[in-house]
């Protein structure tokens, strides 16, 4: 692994976090619904959650999963209705006596949501396959491929742990609290959105 290999590979990797999509806007309701320590339990399981497609990855077996004719559309179709789940809770969600938040979500709750949310995007095996196959030969250590994989996966972590620190200030998360019930709506209508694209996609083709 060389440095400049390696800072390749960072670079890619900070970009594709920094995507916005499903992941963010779930990391920023449980931020919004449950405060930083729910924010960054979910960010820290969808970093588990890339990490898994990342070292799948390394070891070749993320190439079976998007070659396949059964696994790659049921996990796209997984990740589509969960996605829709979420968002059927949030565009429901109501408030509380007096209009105060609605009910705080669990910790457990905030760990399966990040986790399964990068379970069920089973992109990032094509996304990984295809920054690896430019960065890894066959004279390349199982130790700097797992090191590759290693920094995917805390480098997803580091992003969302970041957005969780800016939105979970006291003073920013007090006045987005105060609408919280809306905020809540509007987060599971993106929800909803992304995964009717995501329905249109798979049946598409695309």
């Amino acid at each position: 692994m060389t440095l400049a290999t390696w800072l390749t590979v960072v670079t890619i990797c900070i970009l594709g976090a920094m995507s916005p999509g499903p992941s963010l806007a779930l990391v920023l309701k449980q931020t919004l619904s449950g405060g930083r320590r729910n924010g960054m339990i979910t960010a820290v399981s969808h970093g588990l959650g890339i990490g898994v497609y990342a070292f799948l990855s390394i070891l070749g077996l993320a190439a079976v999963i998007t070659t396949s004719p059964t696994v790659f559309p049921a996990l796209q179709w997984g990740g589509a209705l969960y996605l829709a789940w979420i968002g059927f809770k949030g565009i429901t969600a109501k408030p509380a006596q007096n209009n105060e938040m609605p009910e705080i979500p669990t910790t457990t709750s905030a760990a399966r949501d990040g986790f399964l949310m990068a379970f069920f995007n089973p992109k990032a095996a094509v996304f990984f396959l295809a920054l690896f196959s430019q960065v890894i030969g066959t004279d390349t250590s199982l130790l700097a491929k797992a090191g590759y994989a290693a920094t995917a996966l805390m480098i997803d972590t580091g992003w969302y742990l970041i957005v969780v620190w800016l939105f979970s200030n006291p003073k920013w998360l007090a006045a987005l609290r105060r609408r919280a019930v809306w905020f809540e709506r509007v987060f599971g209508a993106v929800l909803v959105a992304l995964a009717g694209r995501l329905v249109a996609g798979i049946l598409t083709g695309k």
